[in-house]
């Protein structure tokens, strides 16, 4: 029979990254040492991770709990919980990640709580937010070790298995959850053509076919609004993208200058928001693969109020004025997307 310190921790969290097949017939809740809830987690997208403590060690109550927080997931933000206090420890992280106020090559590295007291019959959770980067490919099981120390004795977990290895032979696993892809589509809300969001309707988006090698592609979408509230344009993405953004664009003195629009496009009640070539239009920057006329594309657009609502772009050929695909040689092709 398993001591039951080894029942101590239950965690909602991420990552050293593992092949999941390695690792998901053993870390069932009935038999695992510490159970992930949510056992999910999804590239590049926000996170709230819970540790809940389960039992002390050995009868021992639990006074400290510390949390590595794994390459991979960065912006790492502790929530306060009274009666203990919060440390961190910073550090650089092995790369450079996408965040979205540009690249970020450190953050919290450790996070723990201390200073209070858990009887071992008590239950309770430690609570943090982070952001979990695009380093990890849907399949991969990833990690997360937890130190927790009592009056007396400690337990840590953070065990992974090699490759090969039963995970029901380690003694203290480490917490551990899927990378799962993000879910594409709603079928009710996908569309060729126009869409609803809110009192926003969304009308022809497109996107323009990239060269080969291109990092940057544009796209183009008309908003109307015809409700009595405002709304407004704040995000959008494809999967073929690290992010996206609002741009405008100009000329001054015959040069052309483009800039992220702050804060996003406010589309009032009654209004028409037109993003087309030659003005406010939205870029997808950190290409990972390019665009080919012909194709379509699911992606999304996200509003302050109606949120995130997916639609589908169709691809147009390189220097596209519209949809249709006519194409304007003076305007060299937007080439800079």
């Amino acid at each position: 029979m398993f001591d039951r310190s080894f029942r101590a921790v239950c965690l909602t969290a991420v990552p050293f990254a593992l092949p999941f097949a390695l690792y998901s017939a053993a870390i069932t809740e009935a038999q695992a040492h510490a159970v992930l809830q949510p056992k999910e987690a999804t590239p590049n997208a926000a996170y709230r991770g819970v540790v809940q403590i389960m039992h002390g060690c050995e009868g021992a109550p639990t006074t400290r709990v510390s949390v590595t927080i794994p390459e991979g997931v960065i912006g790492a933000k502790p929530m306060p919980k009274p009666g203990w206090e919060i440390t961190t420890t910073k550090g650089a992280y092995a790369k450079a990640y996408q965040s979205f106020h540009g690249k970020v090559s450190e953050g919290v590295k450790t996070i723990t709580w201390s200073g209070g007291k858990l009887p071992d019959d008590q239950v309770d959770e430690f609570t943090f937010f982070a952001r979990v980067s695009d380093a990890f490919e849907p399949g991969a099981a990833v990690a997360f070790p937890v130190q927790q120390d009592c009056e007396h004795g400690s337990i840590a977990w953070n065990e992974v298995p090699v490759p090969g290895q039963d995970a029901h032979a380690l003694k203290s696993p480490a917490p551990t959850i899927r990378i799962v892809a993000a879910k594409v589509e709603a079928p009710a809300q996908a569309a060729t053509t126009n869409v609803k969001a809110g009192d926003v309707t969304i009308q022809a988006p497109w996107l323009r076919a990239t060269p080969g090698g291109a990092k940057v592609a544009g796209g183009y979408v008309t908003l109307v609004n015809t409700g009595a509230a405002d709304d407004r344009l704040i995000g959008a993405s494809i999967p073929q993208a690290g992010r996206g953004e609002v741009h405008s664009m100009s000329i001054e003195d015959g040069v052309m200058k483009m800039a992220p629009v702050a804060g996003g496009v406010a589309v009032e009640p009654g209004k028409t928001v037109a993003l087309k070539p030659g003005g406010l239009h939205l870029m997808f920057l950190d290409l990972k693969d390019g665009l080919k006329a012909g194709e379509t594309v699911t992606g999304t657009l996200t509003f302050e109020k109606a949120g995130t609502i997916t639609v589908r772009f169709p691809v147009a050929p390189i220097g596209a004025q519209g949809p249709g695909g006519g194409v304007d040689a003076a305007a060299g092709g937007h080439q800079h997307h």
